[in-house]
This record gives C-alpha cells, structure tokens and sequence, in this order.
C-alpha cells in the first residue's frame, strides 16, 4: 500500500483514519511516474472522516516526477474532499466522489528542469524558449545564478555554450520569463485548471506558487 518513506499522520488507534490516509497515498502514487517520499496529513473531525468527508489534506511530497516534470519538493493543501470509505472497507482503491481544489507550492531544482525540458514531451516547449530566448534550439539546459535563471545552448561550431539570464514572474496566472535586457519575453503555455500566482528563484530552485482543480 504505501512505501517505507510514506508518514500518514494519524492517530493509530483510528483504523478508518488511517485507511483513508493510505488509500490517499496510494491514490497520489498513481497520479505520478515516480515519488520518493510522501506526507499526508487529514483535517476533520473523526465523524466527518468515517463518513468520508474530509476538511482538507495536507500533502509533502520530495523528488516527486508527474508528467514528466522533475519536482524536488510539492507542498499543497487542498479544500474539502468527499471520498468513498465503503470502498476502501471492502479492499477496493480510494474513489473520489467530485472535482477538488488545491493550492500550494512547487519547486524545482536547475537539475529537475533541465531533465523536464530535455524529456520528449516537453521537447516542443524547450524549443520554443530556446528560439524565443536565444535564437537556438535545442535548449541545452537550465541553472540559476543568485537571483536570474540562465539558459544555455550549444551554437553550432561553436565549443563555448550560449547563455541567457532571464527573470521569472507570474504574470496572467502563468510565468514570464523574460531577459534581463527587457525582451524578449516568453509566456509559459498553462494548462486552464492552473493559475500561478506567484513564481520565484529562491534557495538555488525555482518555486512556483498557485491553485489547481483536481478531476475526481
């Protein structure tokens, strides 16, 4: 059900309590590729819990890759959920009975970006910064100088790396990117059910923090 790095915290002598703590836990497993360690905490009162009602989830989450994307730590607290305990007493997964809202933090290393962006399925979207940001493609990486996220290219025969430092902001709940000089900018494609209300380089990661809707 849950690996050695799983916590739910939970008072042991609730059974139920921890039972949707580990169906919760198994239910995010499988919405990501890979999640190393996972912290999830319930809000509620116990009889609220037994009927399957949760106040909200508190989740901490390290090295956690979902679609792809390379996450070093995820911190989210969700609204009210309403889940199916029936299920979870008869051995079945945890089913969601509707639509939630999250809101929280992610951040990113150099490294975890660098590996996002060089994976096929955001291979377009390297290209696209690369080209707007620096007139290269592909994008050859990512690292973060005090306060700038500098991009690097390889020019062809050239042996000495392209870098552009850039700014981030959240700009029209989506991320900005923007060069140092000004422009040009680049305005990140987000998905609709997430606004980013704030982005930020901050402890060597980039940190983005905003709101979500999560499908049931």
């Amino acid at each position: 059900m849950s690996s050695p790095g799983d916590t739910p915290n939970t008072n042991p002598s609730r059974p139920v309590m921890q039972l949707l703590a580990r169906g919760l836990q198994l239910w995010v497993r499988q919405q990501c590729q890979s999640i190393d360690s996972l912290e999830i905490r319930l809000e509620g009162s116990p009889l609220q819990l037994l009927r399957g009602r949760l106040a909200g989830v508190r989740l901490l989450a390290r090295r956690v890759v979902y679609q792809q994307f390379h996450l070093e730590l995820v911190e989210l607290a969700s609204g009210p959920i309403q889940v199916h305990v029936g299920n979870l007493l008869r051995g079945q997964p945890l089913q969601l009975e509707q639509a939630f809202q999250i809101q929280g933090q992610v951040s990113f290393t150099p490294a975890g970006l660098t590996r996002s962006l060089g994976d096929p399925r955001w291979r377009s979207l390297a290209d696209s910064l690369g080209e707007t940001l620096l007139g290269i493609v592909p994008l050859g990486g990512v690292r973060i100088h005090h306060d700038k996220l500098v991009l690097t290219a390889l020019a062809q025969g050239s042996p000495d790396p392209i870098e552009q430092e850039t700014t981030v902001a959240s700009v029209g709940g989506s991320v900005e990117i923007r060069c140092v000089a000004g422009s040009p900018s680049y305005l990140l494609p987000m998905d609709p059910g997430i606004t980013i209300g704030a982005a930020r380089l901050e402890a060597g990661m980039l940190q983005l923090l905003g709101a979500a809707r999560v499908s049931a």
